[in-house]
């Protein structure tokens, strides 16, 4: 659908991609992966249209549509989340309002007979048959699908969208891009302000229901769940692979490895070369050799290698006194706005050296909690923080607090102390801001890159007690390793609120999870409290969890509600009518694939005769169309329920 021939881009004279070739076919999902600053999001604008390559060309065809979602943009706050989603349809509407004009028009004219009236006629007819092509009857259901998936509520449809954190008005933002159901979609770091259940709808839809996806993240399990095909960017060119991501990691090292070969025997070659050429320079006899070998040096091609900068970014948190055994308890915790209860009943004791995890939609309370527990809004009920706890703490909006106009190294520079002061330079970096980029603006910096740098102010002081409020958004897969390692390695207490279940994977030993304005504890890691959830979720097995009223759990309660599914020793009974329920799920799943086949082989001949002289006008062909069309959609919908049953039941 999409070629890219010959993409060259510069930037002060500095290229970034050099000669680039690839194409986009329906239906490819593909990750666009690469190190921060190889290109990514500037490779994405262009194939959005909204930035130029310096050299080469993008061929789009002029029926096909791109839709793009950009990591940070400007958003209007003068609808309704309905309104805002509705503009999604906006040719709709103004179909629908041409077709009532030329109704009005067709009502108020007497000369039936004149060839003006009947071209009014026809152009009338089109209209409608093109609107109810477009969905033009049936789009409010498909809105209000859209934005239950992405974890709206019905009772937000109609509040104004001004009163919505900024990652809820990207929602959406998201949300309109879905609905326009375009030919391409291209997606920049879409999950950053998504929670864990939206993560896992957004996954479904876009690998059943959306066409050709590029997108950028850095969610390696979401990655690996939506793509088949990985594009790497890298030293100006770029490497393409028919696989996932995790299945390119294992392909890229054989290449480095092929590569790291290539390049030493050719710098050996190099090398001997020069040497010729410098010993026998002044040799007359060896003088037509020597012009040989300096034009053989000159077309050689230098294999370049990208170099995994394994000295940067060491993260480890300096040595801190020793808290009190329980350096944050919660007793009987509620905070509400108005009539709005945001959580009520929290109890919970957060042990000296626990890694914790806080989960569950975007609003339920996660970053409220965090910001009770520092004091920084009022509450009702008790929340005692322990002996000698020093905390850390990073915000969700703290790369953007930074001071815009000071340079890196000044904004370390204005808040670090003591002996400190003299290290500046080394911290930095580590943290990849060596050389030149100490002395960068921060307002030039990349999202990742402030990132980085409000990482940096946290670690200049020693705690014990570490809050990270999203820490990861806008860090690539590398630096996520490291600071993950990072919080693994330290002696003191972490809670993370976050939404990256790779992240979590092997760090946080518990989980709080925030829903309905309680919060429940489960033990074990973020994979297991998932695997619970998918548990509960299943009829057959639903007498066996007995989910406490209580709004907080003790331990020994959540250990004895969860071991027996989660270790999935389940009895033969119980066995025996899983094993029954997946296999007829399994049937369901294979009927619906078979009656979507045949659906949209049905339309593809219909759409043939529609494209006739014929057919064009032919009335009942279009409502045939457009019945055969809702057909598959309630198929597909029904498809997508029975494969993500199928899916938990098989968990």
């Amino acid at each position: 659908m999409i070629s890219v021939e010959g993409l060259s881009v510069e930037f002060n004279a500095t290229p970034l991609f050099e000669d680039v070739s690839y194409v986009i076919n329906k239906k490819d999902r593909i990750a666009l992966v690469g190190k921060n600053g190889a290109g990514k999001s500037t490779m994405l604008k262009i194939l959005a249209g909204l930035q130029m390559p310096t050299h080469g060309t993008i061929a789009v065809p002029k029926e096909v549509t791109i839709g793009y979602l950009p990591q940070v943009m400007i958003l209007s706050d003068n609808r309704t989340v309905m309104g805002e989603a509705e503009q999604a349809f906006e040719d709709i509407f103004k179909l629908q309002a041409r077709l009532e004009q030329m109704n009005q028009e067709l009502a108020e004219r007497t000369d039936y007979d004149s060839e003006d009236y009947h071209q009014l006629i026809e152009r009338f007819t089109h209209a409608n048959d093109r609107f109810l092509m477009m969905g033009g009857t049936n789009y409010q259901a498909e809105i209000e699908r859209t934005l239950l998936g992405l974890g709206f509520s019905r009772e937000d449809f109609q509040r104004p969208t001004a009163e919505f954190s900024g990652g809820w008005r990207m929602r959406i933002e998201l949300a309109k891009l879905l609905l326009r159901r375009p030919d391409v979609l291209l997606l920049d770091e879409p999950t950053n302000h998504l929670d864990i259940e939206s993560i896992q709808w957004l996954e479904n839809f876009l690998a059943t229901r959306a066409n050709a996806v590029v997108l950028v993240s850095h969610d390696r399990a979401f990655l690996n769940n939506v793509t088949t095909r990985t594009i790497e960017i890298t030293c100006g060119q770029i490497y393409d692979y028919k696989v996932k991501y995790d299945e390119f990691v294992v392909l890229r090292k054989e290449r480095r490895e092929q590569q790291l070969r290539a390049y030493e025997n050719q710098q050996k070659q190099i090398e001997d070369t020069e040497a010729f050429i410098e010993r026998f320079r002044y040799k007359a006899t060896k003088a037509v050799q020597v012009q040989s070998r300096i034009k053989q040096l000159e077309k050689i091609d230098r294999i370049e290698v990208d170099e995994e900068d394994n000295s940067s970014l060491r993260l480890k948190f300096p040595p801190a006194s020793r808290s009190g055994s329980y350096p944050v308890i919660c007793e009987d915790v509620r905070k509400a706005y108005g009539e709005h209860v945001v959580f009520q009943n929290v109890n919970l004791r957060i042990n000296r050296g626990e890694k914790i995890a806080f989960v569950g939609k975007n609003g339920e309370g996660k970053s409220t909690l965090v910001k009770c527990i520092m004091n920084e809004i009022d509450f009702d009920g008790k929340l005692t923080i322990g002996h000698n706890v020093q905390i850390g703490y990073f915000a969700q909006n703290q790369a953007q607090m930074l001071e815009e106009n000071l340079t890196v190294f000044d904004t370390i520079d204005n808040v670090a102390t003591g002996d400190i002061r003299l290290k500046i330079r080394d911290i930095l970096g580590a943290f990849m801001f060596g050389g030149e980029a100490s002395d960068k603006k921060v307002k030039v910096l990349s999202g990742g890159e402030r990132t980085r740098l409000a990482m940096i102010k946290l670690l200049l002081e020693p705690v014990n007690l570490l809050i990270l409020d999203e820490p990861t958004n806008h860090l690539d897969m590398r630096s996520k390793d490291v600071l993950k390692e990072a919080i693994r390695d330290f002696d003191g207490t972490v809670i993370v609120v976050s939404h990256d279940r790779d992240f979590l994977d092997g760090l946080a030993t518990k989980v709080y999870e925030f829903g309905g304005g309680i919060v429940r504890e489960h033990l074990g890691g973020i994979y297991e409290f998932l695997q619970k959830k998918k548990i509960d979720s299943l009829n057959e097995l639903q007498k066996r969890v007995s989910l406490s009223s209580s709004p907080t759990t003790s331990s020994k309660e959540t250990e004895s509600e969860t071991t027996q599914p989660s270790e999935s020793k389940l009895s033969y009974e119980a066995q025996k009518e899983l094993n029954k329920k997946i296999k007829k799920l399994e049937r369901q799943v294979a009927e619906c694939e078979s009656s979507i086949e045949e659906s949209e082989a049905a339309i593809a001949i219909l759409e043939e005769k529609m494209a006739t002289p014929e057919g064009s006008s032919d009335m009942q062909l279009y409502e045939r169309h457009q019945k055969m069309k809702r057909q598959l959609d309630d198929i597909v919908e029904e498809w997508e329920r029975v494969s993500m049953e199928l899916e938990e039941a098989k968990g």
